[in-house]
């Protein structure tokens, strides 16, 4: 009886990890960034002439649609080119040829952010039981069919966002976290936010 008392309890164990993995229970809650918190972040350009930045020169007078680790947006560039709202990536490494394969997947200008202030004010990561969470793996299927190639280089682990930031004093319109690897905001919502950007002209 000993023995089947073990191997139920291990059977438990597992079937209630499963069931913690796929919810957001042991998620860290994101703590919402101001937009004096992300314009104090340094960028740096990833091109040949190189220079730092800070991000709220990308906003003040058009607004901006900025995501971190996503790149579906691209396909609201020419809505975005209308409104006159740039659209940018931001991302946290540079690994290899992490950036030069990421490059055909967005139709925006890419910045490193070397300290990862677009992943905070509290960052968020995921660890291993992210790889048992059945929207990972729906997430990975279609990125993969979609022709996004994954990397084993660098840090995986921390989860993005997409932000629409206003330009002036507007602030944060739209901030969306990933709740999980591949977690993808609303298109929809990333336009209607962009819609009420004023730009300045």
């Amino acid at each position: 009886m000993g023995m089947w008392s073990l191997g139920l309890g291990a059977v438990g164990a597992a079937i209630a990890g499963l069931i913690l993995a796929n919810t957001d229970f042991l998620l860290t809650k994101p703590a919402p960034a101001s937009v004096e918190y992300l314009g104090n972040a340094d960028l740096k350009t990833i091109n040949s002439d190189e220079r730092a930045l800070k991000a709220k020169t990308l906003w003040e007078k058009s607004g901006a649609v900025i995501m971190a680790e996503a790149s579906e947006l691209s396909s609201l560039k020419p809505q975005l080119d209308e409104l006159g709202v740039p659209l940018y990536a931001v991302v946290k490494e540079n690994e290899g040829t992490e950036i030069l394969d990421f490059r055909p997947h967005f139709a925006g200008e890419i910045f490193l952010d070397e300290k990862q202030a677009f992943y905070g004010p509290q960052q968020r990561k995921m660890g291993v039981l992210g790889f048992i969470r059945l929207g990972v793996w729906q997430n990975f299927i279609r990125a993969w069919r979609s022709g996004h190639q994954g990397n084993m280089n660098g840090e995986g682990f921390i989860l993005g966002g997409v932000f629409v930031i206003g330009s002036g004093e507007q602030g944060v319109l739209l901030e969306h976290r990933e709740k999980e690897f591949g977690d993808k905001v609303s298109i929809q919502s990333v336009l209607e936010a962009a819609k009420k950007i004023v730009v300045e002209k």
